[in-house]
């Protein structure tokens, strides 16, 4: 009996932990079947550790897509983009085939050479043999979105915009460095998509291509080395009677070292032509320093450029629709225009407020009464002729729009005082001034009460002391044409030259006639000689002028024939999203 129930106990002993244990087992798994029925409420204040991967997960993707933008901006000022060993403006051809062999695909363009890897996801352009354009596609880049560019960049330098039949693009450009601008390519923001994401950047230096450009010169050695005939041309923008390089062109660029050509209709036939005469021009020129080619190209009833170019409407109607996009679109393609045809400076935007119904000059071809909206407009159609590397100018200071007189036929008077040219005219060219505006041309009108003799372009009551010193205008002065009858008509066209560069302005505008340019050479010459005017007076305007010449980049190099269709395709477009 005593081993019996010893057994019986030792059963007993070795039975009864394992019920317990099967007891537990079931407990815990009833438990967890009932948890799928019945859902235990979470602490919001406790992180779970499947939520915690996953939000460690998106803040790790959103710190490195930050970081990769810092990268992209940071590296941009050395001249390299993420991923890509070398630098834009210094890196030579056959260091980019050492390292990275044959490319995919060549492309020849008149702005370069384009060589394609399509392995590194990059496109490398070259000026020459040198890398001046790394454009990267990498697939982390193209994860950045608009909103994380501005976030770290701010707002760009400029915005640019490009169209065909396969892409609809906006280009945020930052300045990196002097010659080198990072470019974000993203879609076009849309309702549906207001954030787009990058679709490519491009890092692109302007490398200047003519070796007489005195590139790694100081302005100062610059003009040390310039004669006083070369000093006293590069102060005179000409005009040429023809459609091909006469003559008296050749000798205007050969000779006299003209800073530049103005072109009028009847210089333009074909876009062919036009294309032969800038490149001969620009061949001819022996200067030093490279040609600025200019034409009024302002849209509406003022226009140069051949072709059969779609044209915009006149400024009275963008002032009506009031868009300052719309009007920096309109800027960007008139700069376009302007460079497909290897011109570089722009007469325009007009910043007259038309506040005379009888004005015969102006009309139209001013954004209105209204001075808030003719600022808005006329300073973002300046900016989008920025954009494109082309020189716009703001006319026509300080203000014609009060005159009921045309300047090309005579002296129109506007009597009224600087307090109240303050609180009308002056405005449009006071802001425009303060937003970047490089150029000035002041107008043949005369103002008794800022200067009884003078007209503006003469005067150094409104163009030193009132646009110099008052406005803190540092950029070039130009005068409207001194071949104008406001001027032909009462100076002799030589003394008007020499009393216009004494009253403070920098280049002297000469549409017409070879003989007047001949007058005024040897007047502004004789001037100089006489002590009127000194060389050191001379030399402010040179270095402004160079200083301008090297800001846009301003070479002569030849062009190829323009794309109008492309230009046509891309006025159409913006016209139809905007008027239609």
């Amino acid at each position: 009996m005593k081993r019996k129930r010893a057994s019986r106990n030792n059963l007993l002993i070795f039975t009864i932990p394992l019920l317990i244990l099967a007891l537990i087992i079931g407990v815990y798994a009833a438990k967890e079947n009932g948890s799928e029925k019945t859902p235990v409420k979470e602490n919001p204040d406790i992180t779970y550790p499947s939520d915690k991967k996953t939000l460690d997960s998106g803040n790790d993707q959103i710190s490195s897509l930050e970081k990769l933008v810092e990268e992209t901006f940071s590296l941009s000022k050395e001249g390299k983009v993420p991923n890509i060993p070398f630098v834009s403006g210094k890196t030579e051809w056959k260091e980019v085939n050492k390292e990275w062999g044959k490319s995919d695909r060549i492309s020849e363009t008149d702005k370069g050479r384009y060589e394609e890897y399509e392995s590194h996801h990059a496109t490398i352009g070259y000026a020459d043999q040198t890398v001046n354009d790394i454009r990267s596609y990498d697939s982390e880049l193209q994860n950045i979105s608009l909103n994380e560019i501005e976030k770290t960049g701010g707002q760009p330098d400029a915005i640019r915009y490009y169209k065909d039949s396969t892409v609809d693009q906006m280009i945020l450009v930052y300045h990196a460095a002097s010659s080198t601008d990072l470019l974000w390519v993203l879609p076009v923001k849309t309702e549906q998509e207001p954030n787009p994401k990058v679709d490519h950047i491009s890092l692109f230096t302007q490398i200047e291509k003519k070796p007489n450009q005195q590139g790694n010169q100081s302005i100062s050695e610059v003009i040390s080395k310039l004669s006083l005939e070369d000093k006293i041309g590069q102060m005179i923008l000409a005009g040429v009677s023809g459609t091909t390089m006469d003559a008296n062109a050749k000798q205007l660029i050969g000779q006299f070292h003209v800073g530049g050509i103005i072109f009028y209709k009847y210089n333009f036939e074909t876009p062919a032509q036009v294309i032969q005469l800038v490149n001969q021009l620009k061949s001819g020129n022996s200067s030093s320093l490279p040609l600025l080619l200019g034409v009024d190209q302002e849209g509406g009833r003022v226009t140069r450029l051949p072709g059969g170019l779609v044209n915009f409407p006149p400024n009275k109607q963008i002032g009506q629709l009031n868009n300052p996009d719309f009007s920096y679109k309109v800027g960007t393609l008139l700069g376009k225009e302007l460079k497909e045809f290897g011109l570089n400076l722009d007469f325009a935007p007009v910043l007259d407020i038309n506040s005379n119904p009888n004005n015969p000059v102006i009309g139209d071809r001013s954004f209105g009464n209204n001075p808030e909206i003719v600022s808005k407009l006329g300073i973002q159609t300046m900016k989008g002729i920025q954009s494109q590397n082309v020189i716009p100018t703001i006319k026509h200071f300080p203000g014609h729009g009060d005159t009921s007189v045309d300047s090309h036929l005579e002296l129109p008077i506007v009597n009224k005082s600087l307090k109240e040219l303050k609180e009308l005219e002056l405005i449009p060219f006071e802001r425009a001034i303060d937003q970047g505006a490089d150029v000035v041309m002041v107008a043949h009108i005369l103002l008794p009460e800022l200067d009884k003799n003078n007209p503006a372009s003469m005067s150094k009551a409104v163009m030193t002391d009132l646009l110099r010193k008052q406005l803190s205008f540092t950029g070039v002065i130009i005068t409207d044409d001194m071949t104008m009858g406001a001027i032909t008509e009462h100076f002799d066209i030589g003394k008007a030259a020499v009393e216009s560069v004494k009253a403070g302005s920098d280049i002297i505008l000469v549409g017409h006639d070879y003989n007047n340019i001949v007058k005024i050479t040897s007047s502004l010459k004789a001037a100089v000689q006489n002590g009127e005017i000194s060389e050191q007076r001379l030399n402010e305007s040179i270095e402004r002028i160079i200083q301008l010449k090297r800001k846009y980049s301003i070479n002569d190099t030849k062009v190829g024939n323009p794309d109008i269709d492309e230009l046509n395709h891309s006025i159409n477009g913006l016209l139809n999203n905007y008027l239609h």
